[in-house]
């Protein structure tokens, strides 16, 4: 019989481990968003009036980011990550936070809203290679 608690917690199976590559992609896309659409319906004014995505959009998003990135930072700091991705990856939430809900202005929002969504793809990859660092101290262990 196989005793979890025999294993060390950074050695453990981790069921969230695709949680940062998913929150990578969706600060990405959100990064991308913030600066692309604004730039595309620049060039192109003939779309402005029908590509819209309304207030509601960084509302959905900031709801995916949240719980997404919350779980998978605190994770990776119970497998002994340390806190250095989890504190900057607060800072992100709460930069996209001000950016969603406190400015006004569209320059000024996609600002607030880059600046936290770069801080939280860096905490993400932060806590993705101390994963992969983990991974190989483990199978170093096992070998």
């Amino acid at each position: 019989m196989h005793n979890d608690n025999a294993i060390p917690l950074q050695c453990r199976p981790r069921a969230v481990k695709w949680l940062d590559g998913f929150a990578l992609c969706a600060s990405s896309l959100c990064t991308l968003h913030c600066l692309g659409l604004p730039l595309l319906l620049a060039i192109l004014p003939a779309f402005a009036s029908r590509i819209d995505p309304g207030e509601s959009f960084h509302l959905i998003m900031l709801a995916m980011a949240v719980p997404t990135s919350l779980f998978a930072l605190i994770a990776g700091r119970r497998r002994g990550g340390g806190g250095a991705p989890l504190g900057l990856g607060l800072l992100g939430l709460l930069l996209m936070a001000i950016g969603a809900f406190a400015v006004r202005g569209a320059w000024a929002e996609a600002a607030w809203t880059v600046s936290g969504s770069a801080a939280l793809a860096t905490a993400h990859i932060l806590n993705w290679r101390r994963a992969v660092a983990s991974d190989r101290s483990c199978a170093a262990e096992r070998n």
